[in-house]
């Protein structure tokens, strides 16, 4: 009888083996959670591209935006467990159960499966703002509570909180000016209407090279590969305040171990190479890669970080 439960058991690894080797025999779906155009677009979009060569069947987008990226994430988290939908979160996704009332558990209802890139955001002002660093900002954001205003792409997105949290950390105050989308907050700062915005680098860098921007300093840890002349907010002496925007890989629960490392496999080969390094580069995002498990360690740490942090803060959607 050992024998025999022996030979099964190493039947159905062969064969789960072969499964992953085999997938996929069809067309697979990456929702994006948001809007086509957007940073998550983006990763979407490249990942598809680099997954299609790699594995010889199509990956293509289905961008399903609205509620800070829960309607994308539950319809993904709902889909059946066989690899053929997966999801592109972002860190917004561990932002959400503290603002919205999700219809899906954040960590039990979902496979990682793996980590894309992270990057910061850029803390940029109005060039006529008399200020040259975060220091200097500050200390003109105490002298003038509550003068200033800040534009962000919604209440209750990521941006929208970090920059609270920055806000407390600096222990100023300035007024939130929500926009429906990253566009109109950016295009309402470079006309002067706000006078600062947290913004990624893809978006907020070219308009800091034309001048209509001034880059303070990225919300990062370190400072970036593209634009290394900008000091992180720790060396600008707020050491208590960090933001990574992160994108990554995800599956409804259940979905086969084979499948899962198939997929990791393919995106962890794409993200060593050149031109897909330089593509995430250019846009301030770095590759990450790594394991489902590293994966999982990411979401689980953001989530004790940032629903206390939307809580505490009173942060509220539209």
């Amino acid at each position: 009888m050992r024998k025999t439960l022996i030979a099964l058991a190493a039947l159905a690894a062969t064969a789960g083996a072969a499964w992953g080797q085999a997938y996929p025999t069809k067309v697979v779906r990456i929702i994006a959670p948001f809007a086509p155009g957007g940073g998550t677009d983006f990763i979407a979009r490249t990942t598809a591209q680099k997954l299609t060569e790699a594995l010889g069947q199509q990956f293509i987008v289905d961008n399903r935006p609205g509620a800070g990226g829960t309607i994308g994430a539950e319809f993904g988290v709902k889909a059946p467990p066989d690899g053929y939908t997966v999801t592109v979160i972002a860190t917004s996704y561990t932002v959400n159960p503290g603002i919205y009332k999700i219809p899906y558990d954040p960590v039990a209802d979902i496979t990682p499966i793996i980590q894309i890139s992270a990057g910061p955001l850029i803390v940029a002002t109005h060039p006529s703002l008399p200020v040259k660093n975060l220091k200097e900002f500050v200390a003109l954001a105490r002298a003038k509570p509550g003068t200033l205003n800040f534009a962000t792409s919604g209440s209750g997105s990521i941006v929208h909180l970090s920059t609270e949290v920055f806000l407390d950390v600096a222990k100023i105050k300035a007024t939130h000016i929500p926009y429906k989308g990253t566009g109109p907050a950016l295009t309402d700062t470079i006309a002067g209407h706000t006078q600062f915005i947290f913004g990624s680098p893809a978006v907020t860098m070219p308009h800091v090279k034309s001048g209509r921007l001034r880059a303070l300093a990225v919300t990062t840890t370190e400072r970036i590969k593209s634009n290394p002349e900008i000091p992180t907010v720790a060396e600008s002496g707020f050491k208590d305040f960090s933001t990574t925007l992160w994108h990554g890989l995800i599956g409804p629960k259940n979905v086969p171990r084979p499948i899962v490392d198939r997929l990791n496999g393919a995106v962890n080969k794409a993200l060593s190479a050149p031109d897909m390094q330089t593509r995430l580069q250019a846009d301030g995002v770095e590759p990450k890669g790594g394991t489902p498990e590293q994966f999982a360690a990411v979401i689980a740490a953001d989530l004790k970080r940032w629903v206390p942090a939307a809580k505490r803060l009173g942060v509220k959607a539209d």
